[in-house]
């Protein structure tokens, strides 16, 4: 399996793109803040041919470039469907006025395409099954995604902002809840495998493994101390 990624944009966002192996058709996670250009120049390289695109939650700093994107190649988009608002309006998901500058440079509305995502479901995309798990807190329309162990392959976990290395994501935005969230990495995170590979909306990649020992909020949730006194989030978009 081939896995590219890489940071875009002001907010640092992680791309991927997500195929069998280099030279087949791909999926793309998270096309955010001028991630197009690295998105081509990961396609040419890795001869990609994408289907479709992904989206964790509806942040400018996750969708900016789902509209060129998915023109681009003629694909459609997925979205949990309490999220897709945030599409045609930023401002308010993020409840704070977006500068002129970087908004002109937006094209702000859904794609030509735009499907929804439902919990518990199967996407299968370019030869790959993507398990969708809803996971509110950070926003209420936010998802994971994850893709079974392959092989010599360890499960590998997409899990946007809802979790960090060392940290998740910010609960103080509109639709935002500290403690939904910690019930969703309670819920989500804590049943997989130590081996799983969690790469994230923001940062290094880690393992649920790592997470589970040294993460405040997964050691939290997993000794049932509920919603109490936590460090700060990572304050991300």
């Amino acid at each position: 399996m081939l896995i590219a990624g890489f940071p875009a944009g002001a907010w640092g966002t992680n791309c991927y793109l997500v195929a069998p192996a280099v030279g087949e058709e791909c999926v793309i996670i998270d096309p955010g803040h001028q991630a197009a250009e690295g998105v081509a120049d990961t396609i040419a390289r890795h001869r990609l041919k994408p289907v479709a695109v992904l989206l964790t939650h509806g942040h400018l700093d996750h969708v900016a470039s789902v509209i060129p994107v998915c023109g681009a190649h003629d694909v459609p988009a997925w979205i949990h469907p309490r999220d897709r608002f945030m599409l045609s309006d930023p401002e308010k998901a993020l409840g704070m006025t977006i500068g002129r500058q970087l908004l002109g440079e937006l094209t702000v509305g859904e794609p030509d395409d735009l499907r929804e995502l439902s919990d518990g479901t199967t996407v299968e995309l370019a030869g790959l099954e993507f398990g969708v798990a809803h996971a509110p807190g950070h926003t209420q329309g936010s998802v994971t995604f994850g893709l079974p162990e392959a092989e010599d392959i360890p499960p590998v976990f997409f899990s946007g902002d809802l979790l960090f290395a060392g940290s998740i994501g910010r609960t103080d935005l509109p639709g935002g809840d500290h403690a939904e969230i910690l019930r969703s990495l309670a819920r989500v995170c804590l049943p997989l495998p130590d081996s799983t590979v969690v790469l994230s909306g923001h940062g290094p990649q880690t393992t649920i493994g790592t997470e589970r020992a040294t993460n405040p909020f997964l050691r939290e949730v997993a000794a049932g101390q509920g919603a109490g006194e936590t460090p700060a989030p990572r304050r991300g978009m």
